[in-house]
């Protein structure tokens, strides 16, 4: 926004997706209730309805570098309290273990043991076992016992989030926080798939997890929908975790057990973020810079796990100093990529917009300079009937502050997910209204009017470089 923004604090809100996006049933709305009475809206009105008309941001953070940097420096009084469980990988592929925190009412964390007996399921796919040296495993966190655990399946149909966070983060994260606090109080329930070896989890192989690492959450979606059958289940995701939710839903594609999904400052397009982070100086020798630290720290965190890996070269990942590099010495060589950019293509979930079957509503800052508004798929968005992506003119990465300290970001997405659930017969087929294709002679005027006969070119959204085996859903 620049300088302007001091006199006109007021950001520009836009919207982005087909000229006909898909056609969600409306509950039977009492008349007089306030709520538009039609039968059907579309998922671009229905987004358009969640979000407030203006973003009125501080006008002290007057761009996107500020708003960011007050991440690191302003302190949410918001508690969320978490019982955390700790699963078992169920498929070879993907063997250890990850954590989910699991949104609880407030309880006195210092009366509550964390040292658990290590209890395994009947059915063997997941334990709590001995949590991290750490008192607790995170603020306001302490480990289910096996009866606690046990009790927790459920009939209700209360509405359900699950949650990813950011690059190192974990369910402490404030941006989380800022969401999952107002949901929970309106009866939603909560869980936050921590990636592994992030917000103090323990890593118990010899891999963490990457852009493309969509099977933890696939499991924890597919026990939940075993254990509490009648909730309907929703999914958000936060920058990476926003581009690994875009890849897990583009690969469940019409079988994805979400509802909707909601993605929060996504990168989209990994190759060109990275790229542009490393074109200017703010770009390296901060954002990069920083992330890559955080990533190193992660690394020694658990680097007697890690360096079991036959391709793991310990000092040279010691050695780097930004993002890039440090994908470049262990994220390219663990998982099977020649360079890191091979990588960054071949994660990006731009590509998986085209799969995904589900609402998908993306919410972004065109000034973030993680997510890069060149990465951004304005394009992508105006071809897919499925997905709606509002971009705002300023709000940084994961940020939006407002004066006051409030985030503008939290409106649109809890006023989505809320609207889902209380609006939207979610049990309705979706339809799909099909825009008319243009004529081939528009296409190419010189085309010959008869049929070409030849190969049918068929674009694949999820087919990649890298074959990752996607698990199945056997018990």
């Amino acid at each position: 926004m620049g300088i302007l923004s001091w006199f006109l604090p007021n950001g520009r809100v836009s919207f982005h997706h087909a000229g006909k996006s898909v056609i969600l049933k409306r509950k039977p709305q009492k008349k007089g209730s306030g709520v538009d009475e039609s039968k059907y809206i579309s998922l671009a009105d229905l987004c358009k309805s969640a979000t407030p008309a203006d973003c009125q941001l501080n006008p002290f953070l007057f761009n996107g570098h500020l708003q960011t940097a007050w991440t690191l420096m302003k302190t949410d009084n918001i508690p969320v309290y978490y019982k955390r469980w700790r699963f078992e990988g169920d498929s070879p592929d993907y063997r250890g273990s990850f954590e989910v925190d699991f949104v609880v009412p407030p309880y006195d964390v210092n009366k509550t043991s964390s040292s658990l007996t290590s209890a395994q399921s009947d059915n063997g796919t997941f334990e709590s076992s001995t949590p991290p040296d750490s008192t607790h495993p995170s603020p306001r966190t302490s480990f289910f016992t096996k009866e606690e655990f046990s009790a927790l399946p459920s009939d209700d149909k209360k509405p359900m989030l699950v949650v990813l966070h950011g690059l190192s983060g974990g369910s402490h994260e404030p941006y989380l926080r800022n969401i999952v606090d107002p949901l929970h109080k309106q009866g939603w329930e909560v869980c936050v798939v921590n990636f592994r070896g992030c917000a103090n989890s323990q890593v118990t192989s010899s891999i963490l997890y990457n852009a493309r690492a969509t099977w933890d959450i696939r499991q924890t979606v597919r026990w939940l929908r075993k254990n509490f059958p009648s909730r309907p289940l929703f999914g958000i995701g936060f920058s990476l975790g926003a581009n690994i939710l875009t890849n897990y839903v583009g690969e469940e594609g019409e079988d994805c057990q979400l509802k909707a999904a909601v993605v929060c400052s996504n990168p989209w397009n990994l190759e060109v973020s990275s790229l542009a982070l490393q074109r200017t100086w703010v770009g390296l020798q901060i954002y990069s810079k920083t992330m890559g630290a955080s990533m190193r720290r992660l690394f020694e965190q658990h680097v007697d796990k890690l360096q079991e890996h036959p391709r793991v070269n310990v000092e040279r990942v010691r050695k780097t100093t930004y993002l890039h590099e440090f994908d470049r010495e262990l994220q390219a060589p663990v998982w099977g990529y020649p360079t890191e950019t091979a990588y960054y293509r071949d994660a990006s979930s731009i590509d998986s917009l085209f799969a995904v079957k589900i609402p998908l509503f993306a919410i972004q800052a065109e000034d973030d300079a993680i997510s890069s508004k060149e990465a951004l798929p304005y394009l992508e968005m105006t071809k897919t009937p499925y997905a709606v992506m509002c971009t705002t003119s300023w709000g940084g990465h994961l940020s939006w502050f407002e004066y006051g300290g409030g985030r503008w970001f939290t409106k649109p997405v809890v006023n989505f997910l809320n609207k889902m659930v209380s609006e939207i017969d979610l049990d309705a087929p979706l339809t799909v209204v099909e825009e008319e294709m243009e004529s081939e002679s528009n296409l190419n005027p010189t085309a010959s009017p008869k049929r070409v006969d030849g190969p049918h070119p068929d674009f694949m959204p999820m087919r990649r470089k890298l074959h990752m085996p996607i698990p199945d859903g056997g018990e």
